[in-house]
């Protein structure tokens, strides 16, 4: 019988239950378990597929397709492994299953109640991951925190597996915030304890509490929570917030949190975070550094660029560099001049997103790039910003645009795929998930992969026109990258560049600390000879003397 562990939180959001839940993933896979992970959601949205990211932060596409929580972008990197679209599960999707299946008269007319229809189809969905993955163990972090009225249905279900299997067999780690009071110089416990006697009358009796804290938790601090919570003293581990996510892993090890899992559910295995170990301390020892430009238009929201922010740094590990980000709101080339926006950087980026907010702007930063010879990586949106660019200033397209932004334009670079012209639900209907991608051979891109085709993930409506292929490969905007019949722009790229590329797919998604994606990769270290070639030596000199 396969282990379950659960994760729930307390006091407040946004406490890194996420990074805690992939952080023990990442222990127990390295003690040679198969792990797998997944996120219960308590909203009522089938999916974030539809949510601002001022509400949701970045939506994270899974290999087959399903719109899911960011945490699931966490649960990717530190595994190393692909989580199908069952890992994702929310409120709305177990009640819209749940009445479909009345509609249909599937329950012969009994009475729906949370208890025992929800709380089954909960319980039915957590069982079909671990049969599909064939896991020793799985980890269901619930969103939310405890108390939260939305997730009541989950720990429900939750308090009736920890019944219902043997109790070797399951595990609790509660996640908790120690707030501070800095006119009394100390660390407070009550706000644990409370959250913990929420949690206790649901019928769930933690066995392990991850103390969460921006300041160092004293040993004393520990046993009282333990005392007070009644859980093992050993099993209340300090987590004081770390320089890194990638970090947390090997803190958490460090302060036995694997050794006293792999007790308390009976498993064998010996710590093996050799690797990880050194992944880091490459992360924290750079040689070089340099300056990427992020131009969008949620730069305040830094959440909404997760995953690009994630494979910047993946990049920089894997070229021992400090990769400073520099985030520019496209809205500001508005009002100002892009020289005094993106000088100095070494290479930018403009990622994916929906709307005309900011358009015009992320326009303006590709012919920077262009006119100026700066590497370029265009993320889905931000290579659509680079074909209309160069559309309308390099082969004198005039009013080229995207028909998102002006359904009316003389010449609509981008449009809409013909099934995608009548949709009228949002939710659950762009391209999504993975798709072949065909390199051209000589390409930016084939030099990147070393390879002939590559699975890429997809989360868009719009594509290349291919009605302008023609004239824009004859001005030196390359398909690089195509569908294997050639219908599909995936790719392109500008001919006389050192590296201007832009992709309608997300390689963000596919980047881990120990393997970088091939185009962030080859991104940065193009961006590396850039800044060698306007100050050499500048690069090594900043990190050395830092």
């Amino acid at each position: 019988m396969p282990k379950l562990i659960f994760v729930t939180g307390g006091v407040v959001s946004s406490v890194g239950k996420g990074i805690t839940t992939a952080s023990l993933g990442r222990i127990l896979k390295s003690r040679g378990l198969r792990v797998t992970i997944q996120k219960l959601d308590p909203y009522l949205n089938v999916d974030p597929g539809t949510m601002s990211p001022y509400q949701h932060g970045e939506v994270f596409v899974t290999a087959d397709g399903a719109e899911t929580d960011l945490d699931l972008g966490h649960y990717e990197r530190f595994l190393d492994q692909e989580l199908p679209a069952g890992s994702s599960v929310t409120s709305g999707q177990v009640y819209y299953s749940v009445i479909e299946r009345e509609r249909r008269g599937d329950y012969l007319g009994g009475t729906i109640q949370a208890v025992p229809h929800l709380t089954d189809e909960i319980k039915r969905r957590i069982y079909d991951v671990i049969e599909d993955a064939q896991a020793d163990v799985i980890i269901c972090e619930v969103g939310g925190t405890v108390g939260d009225i939305e997730g009541q249905t989950f720990l429900e279900t939750i308090r009736q597996i920890r019944h219902e299997e043997p109790r070797h067999d399951t595990l609790n780690v509660h996640v908790t915030f120690l707030p501070y009071i800095a006119a009394a110089r100390e660390l407070k416990t009550k706000p644990t304890q409370h959250s913990v006697r929420e949690l206790r009358s649901m019928g769930i009796q933690p066995d392990v509490i991850i103390a969460r804290s921006d300041h160092h938790v004293p040993r004393d601090i520990c046993d009282k929570i333990g005392q007070y919570c009644d859980v093992q003293p050993h099993a209340v581990i300090p987590l004081e917030t770390a320089d890194t996510i990638y970090e947390v892993p090997l803190l958490l090890e460090q302060r036995g949190l694997g050794d006293f899992v792999m007790e308390r559910l009976g498993l064998m295995g010996a710590p093996g975070l050799g690797e990880w170990t050194e992944m880091v301390h490459r992360l924290q020892h750079p040689e070089r550094e340099v300056t990427i430009a992020v131009v969008g238009k949620y730069v305040e929201l830094r959440d909404a660029y997760l995953s690009v922010n994630e494979a910047l740094t993946h990049a920089g590990i894997a070229h021992k560099t400090d990769v400073k980000m520099r985030w520019v709101h496209a809205e500001d080339f508005e009002a100002r001049d892009a020289g005094s926006l993106l000088d100095g950087v070494d290479g930018i980026i403009v990622p994916g997103g929906f709307g005309e907010r900011g358009w015009e702007g992320k326009i303006t930063a590709a012919r920077y790039a262009r006119e100026h010879g700066i590497p370029y990586l265009g993320l889905c949106l931000g290579m659509q910003a680079m074909v209309t660019e160069y559309a309308r200033n390099v082969c004198g397209l005039e009013g080229a645009n995207s028909t998102e932004f002006d359904p009316e334009t003389r010449h609509p670079v981008i449009s809409l795929l013909d099934e995608q012209r009548d949709i009228t639900d949002k939710g659950g209907t762009m391209r999504l998930g993975h798709y072949p991608c065909r390199l051209a051979p000589g390409s930016h891109a084939a030099a990147a992969y070393g390879t002939d085709i590559t699975m890429e993930r997809h989360r868009h409506r719009w594509e290349f026109n291919n009605d302008y292929r023609e004239p824009l490969e004859a001005a030196g905007l390359t398909a690089s990258g195509t569908s294997p019949d050639g219908n599909l722009v995936e790719i392109s790229e500008v001919r006389d560049h050192p590296f201007m590329l832009g992709t309608q797919f997300h390689p963000e998604l596919q980047s881990r600390p120990n393997h970088v994606h091939p185009l962030f990769g080859q991104f940065v270290r193009i961006a590396l000879e850039h800044a060698e070639e306007r100050h050499p030596g500048a690069s090594a000199i900043a990190v050395s003397s830092s």
